[in-house]
């Protein structure tokens, strides 16, 4: 790596010795990334943070003298950094877990454990683009950080063949797919809450670690006029419903005669994600084709963007979130570079966007 490269300065902030070990190894395997420091607790978090800023901060949850939410709120309030929640993967600490991100808090990613190659790998690449990703949301450093190094990236083309031309029978029943990443979570929230009870069927592919996505769906469901949860295989697309990809787990848009239905499926990791934008995508232009909305929002990398792209080349109708409402403009960057988005749009509309095209 070139001396005058400028890499990404992270700050690890675990009670857990092997944890701290184990995510600096993790961070470290990319040339990219610099662990610039280590701290037990949000005390010694504290005292680090004199001597040195980082660029990310990695934050435990659970430790004593302080807990990482309070850290949190009080870190955004006096001296704001991108932080990463380090989490484990426990379906009672994801509701808690969850609350960082409204408190400003960019990703969740599971702490680094022992298993198959495949799975560190997997967890190696989750982990370094988390962190990459939050790094990106200050500007100044986006441009300065060099590209990681990576195994070849899998297109949708390893979960499903690419869109064909169907005999189905003749539909106007209008479906939406979203995909988002970085920043979407609250960005999901604010869209949905809009959203009116009889509005269309939603399929939502959210970059998140298995179990919390669980949780975000109550979590929305509580929040929206609509209904929000977890997809399950087989699931029937219903008018007022949004159903959220299972973390870890792909989702597909299916149809058969009139009835549309989600698919969830095992499968390698697709753009660098599972579950991936582009799968629900493909599968949307596949069985909807110009029935289907599309919105893609905030996000670092591009999944998504060839999925759209196939998308509009079906007839459907996409949007894309707005540069200045994103947290990460990446994904609908990439997506308007491939010529698959009709209209670029602020957060505040998408909504009526959706809305407007079902229509």
């Amino acid at each position: 790596m070139p001396m005058t490269a400028q890499r990404i300065k992270v700050l690890i902030v675990d009670d857990s010795a092997l944890v701290r070990q184990t995510l600096q190894s993790v961070l470290e395997s990319d040339s990219g990334i610099e662990v610039v420091g280590v701290a037990t607790d949000p005390y010694v978090a504290a005292q680090r943070l004199e001597s040195v800023v980082p660029d990310v901060i990695t934050l435990d949850v659970e430790m004593p003298r302080m807990d990482g939410i309070t850290f949190l709120r009080k870190l955004m309030a006096q001296h704001p950094i991108p932080v990463v929640i380090c989490s484990t993967l426990t379906e009672q600490g994801a509701e808690t877990t969850l609350k960082a991100l409204e408190y400003g808090a960019v990703d969740i990613i599971l702490k680094p454990k022992v298993g198959t190659k495949q799975f560190l790998e997997e967890s190696r690449i989750r982990i370094c683009d988390a962190v990459r990703a939050a790094a990106a949301c200050n500007p100044k450093k986006l441009a300065a950080a060099p590209r990681m190094e990576v195994q070849p990236k899998l297109t949708a083309d390893a979960v499903l063949a690419a869109p064909a031309a169907r005999a189905m029978a003749e539909t106007t029943e209008k479906m939406v797919v979203i995909g988002a990443s970085t920043g979407g979570t609250e960005a999901l929230r604010e869209v949905l809450e809009a959203l009116p009870r009889d509005c269309p069927p939603i399929a939502i592919v959210q970059h998140m670690p298995e179990k919390f996505t669980a949780a975000f769906s109550d979590r929305l469901n509580r929040m929206c006029a609509i209904t929000v949860r977890e997809a399950r295989d087989n699931d029937s697309m219903l008018r007022g419903q949004a159903l959220i990809a299972p973390g870890n787990r792909h989702m597909l848009l299916k149809r058969s005669g009139a009835r549309y239905f989600v698919q969830v499926k095992d499968g390698p990791m697709v753009s660098r994600h599972r579950p991936s934008v582009d799968v629900l995508f493909r599968s949307a232009a596949s069985y909807a084709g110009k029935n289907a909305v599309a919105v893609i929002m905030t996000g670092m990398g591009d999944d998504g963007a060839k999925g759209m792209r196939e998308l509009h080349d079906a007839g459907a109708m996409n949007f894309a979130q707005d540069e200045k409402s994103c947290v990460v403009f990446g994904m609908p960057q990439e997506a308007i570079k491939l010529g698959g988005v009709d209209k670029v749009v602020p957060l505040s509309q998408i909504a009526r966007e959706i809305v407007r095209a079902a229509n």
